[in-house]
């Protein structure tokens, strides 16, 4: 029997954080001080280039990952591209880690990052677009479990990864009938999932997308949503011009229905309207 294992790209890059964005003060200051390409307007710098870097995960299905042909593929390389043709410029995609991807948009070896969650201390030292991607906890079950709100938990067996977000996101709503059973990691409140030890698991909608594609047995869907941190494109401060191309870029793509289909592709649910 072949182990389903997952770990969270998102808790694996919380770890690197605090250490990248100190990195990131550093290198941005001695740009200023050092580069004078640095203070260059970054929209006009991108299209004389004829090429906009945009720094993408390839460990992060389904958002970015490499495919059988070998090539990147996912939810943020399909929104790297639209991004691309409305600037009219090449893509070229920066591969880049959660250690070193602040250091990289600060020394402007690429331009903008995606899958960027906004917080307060992000907010100090880069901008950010209007969110662009949902991510956010939420409940999973088997289609013929019927369960639409907290109040459907009454009763159930729900599998989470101790000490977790989607630990005490859940415990909070949970009615006290409600079995929370704790796993050390993720990798096992899934498995406790998928072999039936208990009804319902919550896991980021990342994660939980990379499941549904492997169209395991129990025929598990998405429930109701808790947590929510949208994805944003994280762009150096003092921007202007890229940040309100690359909004009006996003705000395009949601009224189209572009955004929602990117969405439906590999996420397997459309975009929230609360985006």
């Amino acid at each position: 029997m072949t182990t389903l294992r997952i770990i969270p790209p998102r808790v694996r890059r919380a770890l690197a954080t605090a250490a990248s964005l100190l990195a990131f003060v550093g290198v941005a200051a001695f740009g200023t001080l050092a580069s004078p390409a640095a203070n260059a307007d970054a929209l006009d710098s991108i299209q004389k280039a004829g090429v906009v870097r945009i720094g993408v995960f390839e460990d992060y299905p389904p958002f970015g990952s490499i495919g059988p042909d070998m090539k990147p593929q996912g939810y943020d390389i399909d929104v790297a591209d639209l991004i691309g043709k409305a600037l009219n410029v090449k893509v070229e995609l920066v591969q880049v880690t959660g250690d070193n991807r602040m250091a990289y948009l600060a020394d402007h070896k690429a331009d903008m990052l995606l899958s960027v969650g906004q917080t307060p201390e992000r907010e100090k030292v880069i901008d950010f677009s209007q969110p662009y991607a949902p991510y956010y906890l939420a409940v999973f079950g088997p289609k013929a479990l019927v369960v639409k709100n907290a109040n459907d938990l009454a009763g159930k067996t729900i599998s989470v990864a101790r000490g977790t977000l989607e630990d005490l996101s859940v415990s909070k709503i949970a009615p006290p009938s409600a079995t929370i059973k704790r796993f050390d990691d993720p990798n096992g409140a899934i498995s406790a999932f998928l072999s039936g030890q208990v009804q319902l698991m919550v896991v980021g909608n990342d994660v939980g997308a990379t499941i549904l594609a492997r169209h395991p047995p129990n025929d598990p869907e998405q429930k109701f949503a808790l947590f929510s941190s949208p994805d944003h494109v994280g762009l150096n401060k003092n921007e202007p011009r890229l940040k309100q191309k690359i909004d009006d870029t996003i705000a395009r793509a949601r009224k189209d229905g572009t955004m929602n289909a990117i969405s439906e592709k590999w996420l397997r649910a459309p975009l929230p309207a609360d985006l």
